[in-house]
Protein backbone atom coordinates (compact mmCIF):
# COMPACT_ATOMS: atom_id res chain seq x y z
CA UNK A 1 0.00 0.00 0.00
CA UNK A 2 3.34 2.59 0.69
CA UNK A 3 4.10 1.16 -2.73
CA UNK A 4 0.86 2.68 -4.03
CA UNK A 5 0.41 6.08 -2.63
CA UNK A 6 4.38 6.78 -3.73
CA UNK A 7 3.21 5.81 -6.89
CA UNK A 8 0.66 7.78 -7.24
CA UNK A 9 2.32 10.60 -5.47
CA UNK A 10 4.87 10.42 -8.15
CA UNK A 11 2.11 10.32 -11.25
CA UNK A 12 0.42 13.47 -9.78
CA UNK A 13 3.46 15.53 -9.12
CA UNK A 14 4.41 14.59 -12.81
CA UNK A 15 1.07 14.82 -14.30
CA UNK A 16 1.88 17.81 -16.94
CA UNK A 17 4.23 15.04 -18.68
CA UNK A 18 2.26 12.72 -21.10
CA UNK A 19 3.79 9.48 -20.09
CA UNK A 20 1.80 7.17 -21.68
CA UNK A 21 0.51 3.81 -19.93
CA UNK A 22 3.11 2.21 -16.85
CA UNK A 23 3.39 -1.57 -16.55
CA UNK A 24 4.52 -3.02 -13.31
CA UNK A 25 5.61 -6.75 -13.19
CA UNK A 26 4.67 -8.35 -9.40
CA UNK A 27 4.73 -11.52 -8.66
CA UNK A 28 4.92 -13.18 -12.72
CA UNK A 29 2.33 -10.84 -13.71
CA UNK A 30 1.77 -7.97 -15.41
CA UNK A 31 -0.42 -4.60 -13.99
CA UNK A 32 -0.86 -1.42 -15.66
CA UNK A 33 -0.90 1.71 -13.15
CA UNK A 34 -4.67 3.89 -13.33
CA UNK A 35 -3.54 7.32 -13.23
CA UNK A 36 -7.28 8.51 -12.10
CA UNK A 37 -7.95 6.17 -9.40
CA UNK A 38 -4.29 5.87 -8.12
CA UNK A 39 -4.10 2.52 -8.05
CA UNK A 40 -2.63 -0.72 -9.90
CA UNK A 41 -4.96 -2.86 -12.19
CA UNK A 42 -4.30 -6.12 -13.35
CA UNK A 43 -6.51 -6.00 -17.16
CA UNK A 44 -4.55 -5.73 -20.19
CA UNK A 45 -4.18 -2.25 -21.17
CA UNK A 46 -5.59 -1.15 -24.88
CA UNK A 47 -2.97 -0.01 -27.15
CA UNK A 48 -3.27 3.37 -28.77
CA UNK A 49 -1.32 5.22 -31.07
CA UNK A 50 2.15 5.89 -29.92
CA UNK A 51 4.41 8.79 -32.07
CA UNK A 52 8.42 8.78 -31.57
CA UNK A 53 8.78 12.03 -32.40
CA UNK A 54 6.77 15.53 -31.22
CA UNK A 55 5.74 17.47 -34.20
CA UNK A 56 8.44 20.43 -33.07
CA UNK A 57 11.24 17.90 -33.74
CA UNK A 58 13.73 18.84 -36.60
CA UNK A 59 16.20 16.16 -37.67
CA UNK A 60 19.82 17.96 -39.07
CA UNK A 61 21.44 16.21 -42.07
CA UNK A 62 24.89 15.74 -41.69
CA UNK A 63 27.35 13.98 -43.69
CA UNK A 64 31.00 12.69 -43.35
CA UNK A 65 31.19 14.03 -40.32
CA UNK A 66 33.24 11.58 -38.51
CA UNK A 67 35.81 11.87 -41.11
CA UNK A 68 35.62 15.46 -42.98
CA UNK A 69 39.29 16.42 -43.05
CA UNK A 70 39.96 12.96 -45.66
CA UNK A 71 36.51 13.21 -47.69
CA UNK A 72 36.25 16.95 -47.98
CA UNK A 73 37.67 16.30 -51.84
CA UNK A 74 34.42 14.09 -52.52
CA UNK A 75 31.61 15.74 -53.55
CA UNK A 76 28.03 14.43 -51.49
CA UNK A 77 25.44 12.00 -52.96
CA UNK A 78 22.77 14.46 -52.56
CA UNK A 79 21.82 17.22 -55.08
CA UNK A 80 19.89 20.22 -53.12
CA UNK A 81 17.29 22.20 -54.78
CA UNK A 82 14.89 24.38 -54.22
CA UNK A 83 10.29 23.91 -54.53
CA UNK A 84 7.97 26.28 -55.80
CA UNK A 85 7.36 27.41 -52.11
CA UNK A 86 11.44 27.96 -51.50
CA UNK A 87 11.84 24.70 -49.07
CA UNK A 88 14.95 23.18 -49.63
CA UNK A 89 15.00 19.70 -51.41
CA UNK A 90 17.10 16.94 -51.20
CA UNK A 91 17.75 14.58 -53.95
CA UNK A 92 19.60 11.88 -54.13
CA UNK A 93 21.92 11.42 -56.96
CA UNK A 94 21.45 8.47 -59.99
CA UNK A 95 24.21 5.55 -59.66
CA UNK A 96 25.65 6.56 -62.80
CA UNK A 97 26.79 9.76 -61.83
CA UNK A 98 28.22 8.40 -58.60
CA UNK A 99 30.00 5.62 -60.34
CA UNK A 100 31.51 7.98 -62.60
CA UNK A 101 32.64 10.30 -60.31
CA UNK A 102 34.52 7.56 -58.33
CA UNK A 103 36.02 5.97 -61.27
CA UNK A 104 37.21 10.01 -62.64
CA UNK A 105 38.70 10.27 -58.85
CA UNK A 106 40.55 7.19 -59.33
CA UNK A 107 41.21 7.35 -63.44
CA UNK A 108 44.95 6.57 -63.35
CA UNK A 109 44.18 2.79 -61.61
CA UNK A 110 42.51 1.92 -64.99
CA UNK A 111 43.76 -1.08 -67.11
CA UNK A 112 42.42 -0.36 -70.43
CA UNK A 113 39.42 1.44 -72.18
CA UNK A 114 40.02 -0.84 -75.54
CA UNK A 115 35.85 -2.14 -76.50
CA UNK A 116 34.46 0.52 -74.18
CA UNK A 117 31.47 2.54 -75.35
CA UNK A 118 32.75 5.77 -76.62
CA UNK A 119 29.68 7.73 -75.22
CA UNK A 120 30.48 6.82 -71.57
CA UNK A 121 34.54 7.11 -72.00
CA UNK A 122 33.59 11.15 -73.46
CA UNK A 123 31.78 11.73 -70.05
CA UNK A 124 34.31 9.84 -68.31
CA UNK A 125 36.83 12.35 -69.77
CA UNK A 126 35.11 15.46 -69.28
CA UNK A 127 34.50 14.43 -65.48
CA UNK A 128 38.44 13.42 -64.52
CA UNK A 129 39.24 16.69 -66.80
CA UNK A 130 36.96 18.19 -64.80
CA UNK A 131 38.53 17.08 -61.39
CA UNK A 132 42.46 18.37 -63.72
CA UNK A 133 43.48 14.76 -63.57
CA UNK A 134 45.35 15.23 -66.72
CA UNK A 135 47.17 17.96 -64.97
CA UNK A 136 49.08 15.89 -62.23
CA UNK A 137 52.76 14.79 -63.80
CA UNK A 138 52.68 10.95 -63.17
CA UNK A 139 49.12 9.61 -62.90
CA UNK A 140 48.00 12.67 -65.16
CA UNK A 141 50.03 10.93 -68.43
CA UNK A 142 49.33 7.34 -67.42
CA UNK A 143 45.79 8.03 -67.51
CA UNK A 144 46.31 10.54 -70.60
CA UNK A 145 47.96 7.30 -72.32
CA UNK A 146 44.66 4.94 -71.62
CA UNK A 147 42.74 7.16 -73.26
CA UNK A 148 44.29 7.84 -76.45
CA UNK A 149 45.70 4.08 -76.92
CA UNK A 150 41.73 3.12 -76.77
CA UNK A 151 39.69 6.19 -78.97
CA UNK A 152 42.88 7.55 -80.74
CA UNK A 153 41.35 11.11 -82.85
CA UNK A 154 38.69 11.13 -80.99
CA UNK A 155 40.53 12.27 -77.77
CA UNK A 156 42.42 14.78 -80.10
CA UNK A 157 42.89 15.24 -84.14
CA UNK A 158 44.61 18.80 -84.25
CA UNK A 159 47.26 20.21 -81.95
CA UNK A 160 47.37 23.58 -82.31
CA UNK A 161 51.21 24.56 -79.75
CA UNK A 162 52.05 27.88 -82.04
CA UNK A 163 54.55 29.96 -79.93
CA UNK A 164 53.89 27.58 -76.73
CA UNK A 165 57.07 25.65 -76.50
CA UNK A 166 56.84 26.49 -72.76
CA UNK A 167 53.63 23.58 -72.92
CA UNK A 168 56.07 21.29 -75.08
CA UNK A 169 58.90 21.41 -72.94
CA UNK A 170 56.59 20.85 -69.64
CA UNK A 171 54.33 18.23 -71.02
CA UNK A 172 56.42 16.42 -73.97
CA UNK A 173 55.77 12.95 -72.92
CA UNK A 174 51.50 13.69 -72.54
CA UNK A 175 51.99 15.80 -76.49
CA UNK A 176 53.72 12.78 -77.62
CA UNK A 177 50.81 9.97 -75.85
CA UNK A 178 48.29 11.92 -78.32
CA UNK A 179 47.89 9.77 -81.78
CA UNK A 180 46.30 9.47 -85.24
CA UNK A 181 46.30 13.49 -85.38
CA UNK A 182 45.61 15.31 -88.62
CA UNK A 183 46.59 18.29 -87.88
CA UNK A 184 49.87 20.20 -85.85
CA UNK A 185 50.76 23.49 -85.45
CA UNK A 186 54.42 24.26 -84.20
CA UNK A 187 55.31 27.10 -85.68
CA UNK A 188 57.20 29.80 -83.63
CA UNK A 189 58.67 27.67 -81.19
CA UNK A 190 62.48 27.51 -82.13
CA UNK A 191 62.69 23.66 -81.58
CA UNK A 192 65.55 23.00 -83.78
CA UNK A 193 67.00 19.99 -85.45
CA UNK A 194 67.57 17.77 -82.51
CA UNK A 195 64.28 18.25 -80.70
CA UNK A 196 62.70 14.95 -79.70
CA UNK A 197 59.61 16.45 -80.65
CA UNK A 198 60.86 16.56 -83.87
CA UNK A 199 61.70 12.71 -83.94
CA UNK A 200 58.32 11.96 -82.71
CA UNK A 201 57.16 12.93 -85.84
CA UNK A 202 58.32 10.08 -87.74
CA UNK A 203 56.99 7.65 -85.97
CA UNK A 204 54.05 5.35 -86.47
CA UNK A 205 51.73 6.89 -84.50
CA UNK A 206 51.94 9.85 -86.13
CA UNK A 207 51.29 8.64 -89.56
CA UNK A 208 48.12 9.66 -90.03
CA UNK A 209 49.04 13.81 -90.03
CA UNK A 210 48.33 15.60 -93.37
CA UNK A 211 48.71 19.30 -92.08
CA UNK A 212 52.19 20.17 -90.85
CA UNK A 213 53.52 23.71 -89.54
CA UNK A 214 57.00 24.23 -88.84
CA UNK A 215 57.40 27.76 -89.30
CA UNK A 216 60.17 29.08 -87.92
CA UNK A 217 61.45 26.41 -85.76
CA UNK A 218 65.32 27.02 -86.51
CA UNK A 219 65.47 24.06 -88.98
CA UNK A 220 68.13 23.62 -91.29
CA UNK A 221 69.31 20.45 -94.18
CA UNK A 222 70.04 18.44 -91.32
CA UNK A 223 66.70 18.82 -89.68
CA UNK A 224 64.72 17.97 -92.91
CA UNK A 225 67.05 14.70 -93.73
CA UNK A 226 66.23 13.64 -90.57
CA UNK A 227 62.46 13.97 -90.59
CA UNK A 228 62.04 12.68 -94.21
CA UNK A 229 64.33 9.46 -93.94
CA UNK A 230 61.85 7.42 -92.91
CA UNK A 231 59.88 8.29 -95.68
CA UNK A 232 63.01 8.51 -98.39
CA UNK A 233 63.87 4.89 -97.44
CA UNK A 234 61.15 3.06 -95.41
CA UNK A 235 57.86 4.57 -96.80
CA UNK A 236 57.03 4.85 -93.61
CA UNK A 237 56.30 8.80 -91.46
CA UNK A 238 54.63 11.21 -92.97
CA UNK A 239 53.88 9.88 -96.17
CA UNK A 240 50.37 11.24 -95.64
CA UNK A 241 51.76 14.69 -95.54
CA UNK A 242 48.97 17.11 -97.90
CA UNK A 243 50.27 20.77 -96.23
CA UNK A 244 53.94 21.54 -95.28
CA UNK A 245 54.94 24.89 -93.94
CA UNK A 246 58.91 25.37 -93.38
CA UNK A 247 58.31 29.77 -93.91
CA UNK A 248 60.74 31.97 -91.93
CA UNK A 249 63.60 29.00 -91.26
CA UNK A 250 66.61 30.65 -93.26
CA UNK A 251 68.95 27.64 -92.70
CA UNK A 252 67.14 25.22 -95.26
CA UNK A 253 68.75 25.67 -98.72
CA UNK A 254 68.35 24.13 -102.01
CA UNK A 255 69.44 20.99 -100.54
CA UNK A 256 66.89 20.39 -97.98
CA UNK A 257 64.35 21.08 -100.92
CA UNK A 258 65.83 18.04 -102.11
CA UNK A 259 64.22 15.85 -99.22
CA UNK A 260 60.95 17.36 -99.76
CA UNK A 261 60.52 15.39 -103.23
CA UNK A 262 60.15 12.39 -100.97
CA UNK A 263 56.43 13.54 -99.91
CA UNK A 264 54.04 12.74 -102.90
CA UNK A 265 50.78 13.24 -101.89
CA UNK A 266 51.94 16.94 -100.86
CA UNK A 267 49.50 19.32 -102.29
CA UNK A 268 50.78 23.13 -100.74
CA UNK A 269 54.01 24.10 -99.71
CA UNK A 270 55.93 27.47 -98.12
CA UNK A 271 59.10 27.62 -97.81
CA UNK A 272 58.62 31.62 -98.24
CA UNK A 273 62.25 33.04 -96.09
CA UNK A 274 64.55 30.21 -96.37
CA UNK A 275 68.38 30.33 -97.12
CA UNK A 276 67.53 29.44 -101.42
CA UNK A 277 69.91 30.26 -103.75
CA UNK A 278 68.75 29.40 -106.87
CA UNK A 279 64.75 30.35 -106.63
CA UNK A 280 63.89 29.81 -110.11
CA UNK A 281 65.78 26.27 -110.30
CA UNK A 282 64.12 25.53 -107.26
CA UNK A 283 61.13 26.26 -108.56
CA UNK A 284 61.29 24.09 -111.81
CA UNK A 285 62.24 21.39 -109.90
CA UNK A 286 59.52 21.25 -107.73
CA UNK A 287 56.88 21.89 -110.36
CA UNK A 288 58.79 18.92 -112.67
CA UNK A 289 58.75 16.01 -110.18
CA UNK A 290 56.24 16.95 -107.72
CA UNK A 291 53.73 18.58 -109.43
CA UNK A 292 53.73 21.92 -107.35
CA UNK A 293 53.14 25.48 -109.55
CA UNK A 294 53.97 28.51 -107.47
CA UNK A 295 51.48 30.82 -106.55
CA UNK A 296 51.37 34.27 -106.93
CA UNK A 297 48.38 35.10 -104.29
CA UNK A 298 49.59 33.86 -100.67
CA UNK A 299 47.36 30.78 -100.23
CA UNK A 300 44.40 30.25 -97.02
CA UNK A 301 46.10 26.73 -96.38
CA UNK A 302 48.55 28.54 -94.81
CA UNK A 303 46.73 31.24 -92.55
CA UNK A 304 47.06 29.72 -89.03
CA UNK A 305 44.52 31.16 -87.63
CA UNK A 306 42.39 28.28 -89.12
CA UNK A 307 44.88 25.44 -87.25
CA UNK A 308 42.73 24.53 -83.62
CA UNK A 309 43.13 22.34 -81.06
CA UNK A 310 39.56 19.77 -81.49
CA UNK A 311 38.42 16.96 -79.73
CA UNK A 312 38.02 15.92 -75.95
CA UNK A 313 41.98 16.94 -74.67
CA UNK A 314 40.74 20.44 -76.03
CA UNK A 315 40.42 21.86 -72.17
CA UNK A 316 43.22 20.09 -70.73
CA UNK A 317 45.38 21.76 -73.29
CA UNK A 318 44.29 24.80 -72.17
CA UNK A 319 44.51 23.64 -68.66
CA UNK A 320 48.55 22.71 -69.20
CA UNK A 321 48.80 26.54 -70.71
CA UNK A 322 46.87 28.02 -67.92
CA UNK A 323 49.26 26.17 -65.41
CA UNK A 324 52.52 27.18 -67.36
CA UNK A 325 51.63 31.03 -67.39
CA UNK A 326 50.86 30.64 -63.83
CA UNK A 327 53.93 29.44 -63.28
CA UNK A 328 55.56 32.00 -65.50
CA UNK A 329 53.71 34.94 -63.50
CA UNK A 330 56.93 37.35 -61.80
CA UNK A 331 56.24 36.86 -57.94
CA UNK A 332 55.45 40.03 -55.21
CA UNK A 333 58.98 39.71 -54.06
CA UNK A 334 60.63 39.99 -57.21
CA UNK A 335 58.63 42.85 -58.73
CA UNK A 336 59.62 44.82 -55.23
CA UNK A 337 63.23 44.29 -56.40
CA UNK A 338 62.97 45.60 -59.47
CA UNK A 339 60.98 48.58 -57.98
CA UNK A 340 64.22 49.20 -55.40
CA UNK A 341 66.73 48.32 -59.00
CA UNK A 342 64.60 51.76 -60.39
CA UNK A 343 64.94 53.78 -56.61
CA UNK A 344 68.86 52.95 -56.98
CA UNK A 345 69.16 53.79 -60.94
CA UNK A 346 70.42 50.31 -61.96
CA UNK A 347 68.94 48.33 -64.89
CA UNK A 348 67.23 45.17 -64.16
CA UNK A 349 67.45 41.85 -66.91
CA UNK A 350 64.64 42.11 -69.02
CA UNK A 351 63.12 38.55 -68.95
CA UNK A 352 60.05 38.56 -71.93
CA UNK A 353 58.57 36.18 -73.33
CA UNK A 354 59.76 35.66 -76.36
CA UNK A 355 57.40 36.22 -79.35
CA UNK A 356 57.04 34.93 -82.56
CA UNK A 357 58.63 37.56 -84.77
CA UNK A 358 59.04 36.56 -88.34
CA UNK A 359 61.45 37.53 -90.58
CA UNK A 360 60.26 40.30 -93.34
CA UNK A 361 63.63 41.56 -95.04
CA UNK A 362 64.60 37.77 -95.91
CA UNK A 363 61.03 37.17 -96.98
CA UNK A 364 60.33 40.07 -98.95
CA UNK A 365 63.87 39.38 -100.65
CA UNK A 366 63.07 36.24 -101.64
CA UNK A 367 59.59 36.73 -101.95
CA UNK A 368 55.96 34.29 -101.72
CA UNK A 369 57.54 31.03 -102.01
CA UNK A 370 54.07 29.52 -101.87
CA UNK A 371 53.24 26.12 -104.11
CA UNK A 372 50.05 24.39 -104.66
CA UNK A 373 48.98 21.65 -106.61
CA UNK A 374 46.48 21.99 -109.85
CA UNK A 375 43.73 19.84 -109.92
CA UNK A 376 43.28 17.57 -112.93
CA UNK A 377 40.87 19.39 -115.28
CA UNK A 378 38.62 17.69 -117.61
CA UNK A 379 38.92 18.29 -121.46
CA UNK A 380 35.48 19.99 -122.63
CA UNK A 381 36.93 19.38 -126.13
CA UNK A 382 34.65 17.60 -129.16
CA UNK A 383 34.84 14.22 -128.84
CA UNK A 384 35.94 13.54 -132.64
CA UNK A 385 39.05 15.70 -131.52
CA UNK A 386 39.85 13.44 -128.52
CA UNK A 387 39.77 10.07 -130.79
CA UNK A 388 42.10 12.33 -133.15
CA UNK A 389 44.56 12.74 -130.66
CA UNK A 390 44.29 10.18 -128.46
CA UNK A 391 47.12 8.39 -130.10
CA UNK A 392 49.23 11.61 -129.60
CA UNK A 393 48.76 12.01 -126.51
CA UNK A 394 49.77 7.83 -125.56
CA UNK A 395 52.71 8.57 -127.24
CA UNK A 396 53.66 11.64 -125.26
CA UNK A 397 53.06 9.42 -122.08
CA UNK A 398 55.06 6.93 -123.04
CA UNK A 399 58.13 9.62 -123.63
CA UNK A 400 57.14 11.10 -120.31
CA UNK A 401 57.39 7.65 -118.71
CA UNK A 402 60.25 6.51 -119.92
CA UNK A 403 62.00 9.68 -119.25
CA UNK A 404 60.99 8.99 -115.04
CA UNK A 405 62.36 5.77 -115.52
CA UNK A 406 65.29 6.56 -116.74
CA UNK A 407 65.91 9.31 -113.89
CA UNK A 408 64.46 6.91 -111.06
CA UNK A 409 66.74 4.32 -112.16
CA UNK A 410 70.16 7.01 -112.24
CA UNK A 411 68.92 8.15 -108.77
CA UNK A 412 69.02 4.93 -107.56
CA UNK A 413 72.72 4.57 -108.78
CA UNK A 414 73.79 7.40 -107.08
CA UNK A 415 71.83 6.97 -104.21
CA UNK A 416 73.71 6.81 -100.90
CA UNK A 417 72.28 6.98 -97.34
CA UNK A 418 74.82 8.45 -94.47
CA UNK A 419 75.80 7.14 -90.79
CA UNK A 420 73.28 9.14 -89.20
CA UNK A 421 70.22 8.16 -91.74
CA UNK A 422 71.13 4.50 -90.93
CA UNK A 423 71.14 5.18 -87.07
CA UNK A 424 67.65 6.87 -87.67
CA UNK A 425 66.35 3.76 -89.28
CA UNK A 426 67.55 1.29 -87.13
CA UNK A 427 65.29 2.49 -84.40
CA UNK A 428 62.07 1.95 -86.50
Amino acid sequence: QSWSRGMSYCLHSESHLDTGPIYVRENGKLHVVNQGAGGVQNVTPKTRPFSLFSRSFSVELCMNREDDRARRQRTDHFIFTYTKEGNLRYSAKSLFSLVLGYISDNVDHIDSLIGFPEQIAEKLFSAAEARQKFTEPVTGLRALQKFTEAYGSLVLCSLCLRNRYLVISEKLEEIKSFRELTCLDLSCCKLGDEHELLEHLTKEALSSVKRLLLKDNSLSDAGLRRMTAPVRVLKKGLENLLVLDLSCNPKITDVGIGYLLSFKKLNCLDISGTGLKDVDAVIKRLQRQIGLVHSKVPLKEFDHSNCKTEGWAEQTVLQWEQAVMEATKPQDNLRSRAAALRFYGKTRRIEEVVKCTLVEPETKASGNLQFYKEKVQNCHLPLKKEVAGSHELKNNKKRALAEQDRERTSKQKHLCLSVEDWDLLNTY
